[in-house]
């Protein structure tokens, strides 16, 4: 009588096999992501939906970074995706490892000891070290720089920015500052009985600032809580109502950017955009000069 044997080793091969078959939908997702681009078919990236994801996050694909002032940003967003990829490869590879050294042919009884070295809580405690690293001598240095170390008002362009549902108010200053808005308007007006409104202008979803000087925009909202962004520039901050908050960017290429509301702010959330222009310092005189012409003029309106 032939006594029949199993093949110890038919588990790891079946697991080899599944291995390769993913390697190759990987590489062929990562392929087709790659090639398409923008013009990637829907149906064709939720069949490929793992790598459509890690090709969309990929920190190569953010925008272009146009400022003098993001390029920390950008270090740290290499420094936490680099972490990310080695935690992902690692624990992918001893989830591996663990499929194939304690795979049921070769280990048919449980061992209820488990395993007594010590090295995955060194291994643990090494991540929370890196974590704290970039934690406290990256990202919070760099946050108190972006807060806190404003440039000085008098070697910048300062603006006001109005959020409202749904779009920007850009409200520029005449040769005396900043004046004050009418309390009484249904809309964001300037008050013409201050003297100090005169040459004072408000815009609609347009700033224009010179390039290669910083400029500082001081934000407030007039109903909702919105989110003035700009990618390309590297600025995000919040506009809160009843509260004045500075934020600061400084462009370095001449060139258009969008402004984008990043809080849902309503059902016209999505319309919410404006556009910063960069200009020479030239065109950026001329603009204010032209403008100025239909500001709040002396003595306040007739």
């Amino acid at each position: 009588m032939n006594k029949s044997t199993s093949n110890p080793n038919a588990g790891f091969n079946r697991w080899a096999l599944y291995s390769i078959a993913f390697a190759i939908y990987f590489a062929a997702g990562i392929a087709y992501n790659w090639y398409a681009g923008e013009h990637a078919n829907p149906i064709l990236q939720i069949i490929f939906l793992p790598t459509t994801a890690i090709y969309a996050i990929n920190p190569m694909h953010a925008a272009r970074n146009d400022s003098m002032q993001g390029g920390g940003v950008d270090k740290l967003n290499w420094m936490i995706h680099g972490l990310m990829a080695l935690l992902f490869v690692g624990w992918v590879g001893y989830f591996g490892y663990v499929l194939f050294r304690f795979r049921r042919p070769v280990n048919p009884v449980a061992d209820y000891t488990g395993v007594k070295s010590h090295i995955s809580t060194y291994i643990e405690g090494l991540v929370a070290l890196v974590e704290g690293v970039l934690l406290i001598g990256f990202a919070i240095p760099l946050w108190a720089h972006a807060v806190q170390e404003f440039p000085a008002e008098k070697d910048s362009t300062v603006v006001h920015v109005i959020g409202q549902q749904f779009l920007w108010n850009v409200w520029y200053p005449g040769p005396d500052g900043f004046g004050t808005l009418d309390p009484n308007s249904g809309n964001v007006a300037l008050d013409a009985k201050d003297p100090k409104s005169k040459g004072n202008f408000i815009m609609k979803n347009e700033l224009v600032v010179p390039v290669g000087k910083p400029v500082i925009v001081h934000l407030s909202s007039r109903d909702v809580i919105h989110c003035f962004a700009s990618k390309s520039l590297r600025v995000t901050q919040d506009a809160i109502p009843g509260l004045n908050i500075p934020a600061w960017f400084k462009p370095a290429i001449v060139g258009k950017y969008w402004i984008q509301c990043a809080q849902l702010c309503g059902s016209g959330h999505y319309s919410m955009r404006g556009m910063i222009n960069v200009v020479s310092e030239e065109d950026y005189q001329k603009y204010l000069a032209e403008n100025s012409k239909s500001a709040v003029p002396a003595g306040g309106y007739e």
